[in-house]
């Protein structure tokens, strides 16, 4: 089992910035690759960024050039550095990590932005 804690989530002004943390504990020599989803009201659930153990690193169109995924390995821990934030980047942020069998999720932390 793995287990994931996120924190860093917020309400933020259009514009601004936001760095989210997930830490992982548990069965962490499973873990291949890590990182996040969100889900708003009234849309379906987007992968938002991920990365592999080896530092390979995927995002959305919608996110490119503002989103920026990074890990720590001996902290377990994956960020995502969020800059010039939009309306429409309201949403629940889920963390994930992956193993060759299961995807864990974290709880997930609410990002608002608005002013």
């Amino acid at each position: 089992q793995v287990q994931l804690a996120e924190s860093g989530g917020g309400l933020v002004q259009p514009g601004g910035s936001l760095r989210l943390s997930c830490a992982a504990s548990g069965s962490i020599f499973s873990i291949d690759s890590m990182g996040w989803y969100r889900l708003a009201p009234g849309k379906g659930r987007e992968l938002v960024a991920i990365i592999t153990s080896g530092g390979n690193t995927n995002y959305a169109d919608s996110v490119k050039g503002r989103f920026t995924i990074s890990r720590d390995n001996a902290k377990n821990t994956v960020y995502l550095q969020m800059n010039s934030l939009k309306p429409e980047d309201t949403a629940i942020y889920y963390c994930i990590a992956n193993n060759s069998l299961v995807r864990y999720w974290g709880q997930g932390t609410q990002v608002t932005v608005s002013s």
